[in-house]
């Protein structure tokens, strides 16, 4: 398989300078969806089609720092130590999620579907790198974010979707292990607390346990999602914990 950049950065903010207007709201599904009235054709669900005028200066920030073209030259290497007999063709579209002032933009709930609801795009040969409008970027986070969003889905082309615990936690196991430029700042004792629960839980498929494992109690209760005592580190930082050892 080949991954390869579809450039969004410039479209889109031609889209965002216009006024918001149920115009505008079309132009954006017509975007999504293209000629089809059901199907997707461009992935671009992170955006909010509404966003206010805040959303254009995080557009050319990025911009600023050339994302798309260190977008492009990360997903060169990466087509270089992956290389395969597969002629697949798998077009990576930035998204930039609107959680600092985006209402309907919770950062947990977005953030999971993104990372592990991603049978949709697979099917359509879409990866989705997700930035958020809260962050600061730098070429560093957008070659990490790349690397790790086109990991999810290799790991996505090789095995079945995730269903459990354990699943989801054996999927950023594999994110982290075949990221670059990581930092092991975790000790053993972090994690005692996270170990216990993933020990207990990961054969489980319910939703708020396995949402409680990876973002902790906080996260759970923004969403009105039971909390089980994830206080501290969360099963995100645990998966890069566990990936760093091995």
């Amino acid at each position: 398989m080949k991954f390869q950049l579809r450039p969004i950065l410039s479209e889109i903010k031609d889209l965002y300078q216009k006024p918001i207007s149920p115009d505008r709201f079309k132009e954006y599904i017509a975007k999504l969806k293209g000629s089809s009235k059901s199907d997707l054709q461009l992935p671009i669900s992170g955006f909010n089609p509404m966003a206010k005028e805040h959303i254009l200066q995080k557009i050319e920030e990025l911009e600023n720092l050339n994302a798309e073209k260190i977008m492009r030259e990360t997903i060169a290497k990466i087509n270089q130590e992956t290389e395969t007999e597969s002629d697949t063709i798998i077009d990576v579209v930035l998204n930039l999620a609107d959680d600092k002032h985006g209402a309907w933009t919770n950062f947990y709930a977005t953030d999971f579907d993104s990372k592990f609801k991603l049978n949709a795009l697979v099917n359509r040969n879409f990866c989705t790198p997700f930035f958020w409008t809260s962050e600061s970027y730098d070429e560093k986070l957008i070659q990490n974010r790349t690397r790790a969003y086109i990991n999810r889905t290799r790991y996505w082309l090789q095995n079945p979707k995730p269903k459990t615990l354990a699943d989801h936690f054996n999927q950023e196991v594999f994110v982290f292990k075949n990221a670059t430029n990581q930092e092991n700042k975790y000790t053993n004792s972090q994690f005692k607390t996270i170990e216990s629960y993933y020990l207990k839980n990961k054969a489980s498929e319910a939703h708020d346990v396995i949402f409680n494992f990876l973002y902790g109690d906080a996260a759970s209760e923004s969403l009105g999602y039971k909390k089980y005592g994830i206080k501290e580190s969360s099963g995100l930082d645990y998966a890069k914990f566990v990936a760093m050892k091995k």
